[in-house]
């Protein structure tokens, strides 16, 4: 089938959910439930006998089934070498597959009326091992052959594209795609579902215990099946072939989405033998994917963690939260003594690893994390500890055949290894390139500021960028009020200037100097008091990390230096903290435009005036541009 015919209608009946245009506000239909198990709580009554605590219960439980293979499925760190599918997921499948969890409320519903219609199924005992064979018969003998044959009349082109056309149009498998399916297709699953629960509760051999095994081992089977890690090795399928028959592999499912003419079934390829449609490929597809070999990267950005809070902003905690930018949410709260815990383990023991990855023009960009925080790398006894993890990732950058890897914010800060001339001191045999990528950051920054400015305020000014900032504004002509109360530093930087230019650099050593001066560049933190300096109209440009709290309502605010990635990058469905999908920092892309280019040098220590206009050019020239 060709992906043109993935497009259809949403027009069909019971295509759409009843309560999608309720957006967030769908979790307020399990009010009645809460209240109740609320009220029975208060009244002191057992939840054993509460039917509702239970289906709660259970939804929770089945949710927590489907974080899980979504965490695990996205923990790139663990699995790359298994993914059977290498392509990244995108923010458009993201977002098509946001309402996921619609199912939960259709399945509560029902179960909810099969309760309420048969009173009796409240009270089944809560151990009956003869339920779990009976259910298991039926599982086998109805569930799956009628799964299969409602799957395979999904396929007819008819209902294709009325219908499955939806399912298919993710393009890479994630637990979450299991149940991105239309209202129709789901009142199916529950019948596939339903027949063994209520069939064996009809016989007489009903029990709690099953409704929660077969639900949970039902869903954790779904969520592995669409997982794209291929768990099981070849040598067991070898060892006892028979599984085979049993064992509907990632891989096996993959085929069905890759080719979508074969592998039909729901868990056991045995129907797909038995009605000659299984893939011929299946089971030699699966042994290759596990003699696979990890994918190198061309160009790898080496970032670090920001805070405790931001580190819940990963794929694997949330991954519809990691595809929009950072911002502090009430739910995180509850998260954070986990994190925590995390940060402490993190800090006695754990190494750089994979946290995101992309590619553009047939290059492999990855983002590797140094498992470190912000505070970390102001701590005099850990810089130690922080150039070795830095170290360690750049040699096995090397070893592995990287071209470029590019330090992030805090990594190739001045004091802690010299913008990477540390590194490349140690080892001058290095074939990977190191770049800070803080020669492109200058040129966004530069390019923000209005051609018409002759007189801008600087603080940080004796920074690497604002070094670079000054040294090219006075070049321009422009008047640079450099804040610094070091004379011997600004003399330094001034010499640096042609004797012609050396005019427009100035010290000030107060942030009163500049209180007529309505274009500020921020390279350090401004309090409230010192940004009510400027006067009325300023606008703030920063490259200050993080960036300064807006206290000014008569001024306006620049972000981060940052620049949006080229229309063709594919796989791309994370934000990088803050900022906006598709946006990277500007050392980021600064890297990214090092290993597009093919340059040979790396970029480290002081950034090299004459090259800002050349890398900035380069940047454009690969689809590369500025945020507005």
């Amino acid at each position: 089938m060709e992906q043109r015919e993935l497009c259809g209608t949403k027009e069909a009946p019971l295509f759409s959910w009843p309560w999608e245009n309720l957006g967030k506000f769908k979790y307020f239909l399990y009010a009645p439930l809460v209240a109740k198990v609320g009220y029975g709580y208060y009244k002191g009554e057992s939840k054993d006998g509460d039917w509702c605590f239970h289906v709660l219960n259970l939804l929770c439980l089945r949710a927590f089934v489907h974080q899980l293979w979504s965490s695990y499925s996205c923990m790139y760190f663990l699995n790359r070498t298994r993914r059977i599918d290498q392509r990244g997921i995108e923010y458009s499948q993201i977002d098509s597959e946001w309402h996921w969890d619609n199912f939960f409320i259709l399945q509560t519903a029902i179960a909810s009326f099969v309760i309420l219609s048969f009173p009796s199924l409240a009270n089944i005992p809560i151990w009956d091992f003869r339920g779990f064979l009976c259910c298991f018969i039926l599982h086998i003998v109805i569930s799956e052959p009628l799964y299969y044959w409602f799957h395979r009349l999904l396929h007819t082109s008819d209902m294709f594209h009325k219908y499955h056309w939806l399912h298919h149009s993710s393009k890479v498998l994630h637990p979450f795609t299991a149940e991105h399916l239309t209202f129709l297709e789901h009142l199916l699953v529950c019948v596939v579902i339903g027949i063994p629960l209520l069939g064996t509760a009809a016989i007489g051999f009903g029990s709690r215990r099953l409704m929660y095994g077969y639900l949970l081992v039902f869903d954790f089977l779904r969520c592995l099946g669409y997982s794209n890690v291929e768990i099981f090795p070849s040598r067991m399928f070898d060892t006892i072939p028979f599984l085979k028959h049993l064992i509907r592999t990632p891989t096996y499912h993959s085929l069905h989405h890759s080719e979508m003419n074969s592998n039909f079934c729901l868990f056991m390829p045995f129907f797909d033998e038995l009605w000659k449609t299984q893939n011929p490929k299946s089971w030699e597809l699966q042994r290759a994917i596990n003699s696979r070999k990890t994918s190198i990267p061309d160009f790898v950005f080496l970032a670090h963690v920001v805070d405790v809070v931001s580190s819940m902003h990963a794929s694997f905690i949330c991954r519809s939260f990691n595809s929009i930018p950072f911002s502090i949410k009430p739910y995180l709260l509850t998260l954070w003594p986990g994190s925590y815990l995390t940060m402490l383990m993190m800090w006695v023991k754990s190494k750089t690893f994979l946290f995101s990855f992309y590619h553009l023009r047939g290059k492999l960009c990855q983002t590797w994390v140094v498992p470190r925080y912000g505070f970390q790398y102001f701590l005099p006894f850990a810089k130690e500890g922080i150039n070795k993890q830095i170290e360690d990732a750049i040699l096995r950058a090397d070893k592995l055949g990287v071209k470029v890897i590019s330090l992030a914010a805090l990594n190739k800060n001045e004091a802690l290894n010299g913008g990477g001339v540390l590194f490349i001191n140690k080892h001058p045999d290095l074939k990977v390139r190191v770049c800070h990528g803080n020669t492109l950051t200058a040129a966004v920054i530069l390019d923000d500021i209005p051609k018409e400015v002759d007189e801008v305020f600087l603080t940080g000014a004796t920074s690497k960028l604002g070094r670079a900032i000054a040294l090219y504004l006075a070049r321009r002509k422009v008047k640079v009020m450099m804040l610094t109360l070091s004379t011997e530093r600004f003399t330094k930087i001034q010499k640096e200037a042609p004797p012609e230019f050396q005019m427009y650099l100035v010290q000030v050593t107060k942030y009163q100097a500049a209180k007529h001066c309505k274009t500020w560049i921020l390279g350090k933190w401004a309090t409230p008091q010192e940004q009510y300096s400027a006067p009325s109209g300023t606008h703030f440009h920063q490259f200050v990390v993080p960036p300064v709290l807006p206290f000014r309502r008569d001024c306006t605010y620049g972000n981060l230096a940052a620049m949006r990635l080229p229309d063709d990058v594919e796989g791309l469905g994370s934000c990088e903290y803050m900022l906006g999908r598709g946006i990277v920092h500007a050392c980021h892309a600064g890297g990214l435009v090092h290993s597009l280019e093919g340059w040979k040098h790396h970029e480290v220590g002081a950034i090299d005036v004459d090259q800002i206009d050349v890398v900035w050019e380069a940047a454009v020239r690969h689809g590369l541009r500025p945020v507005a």
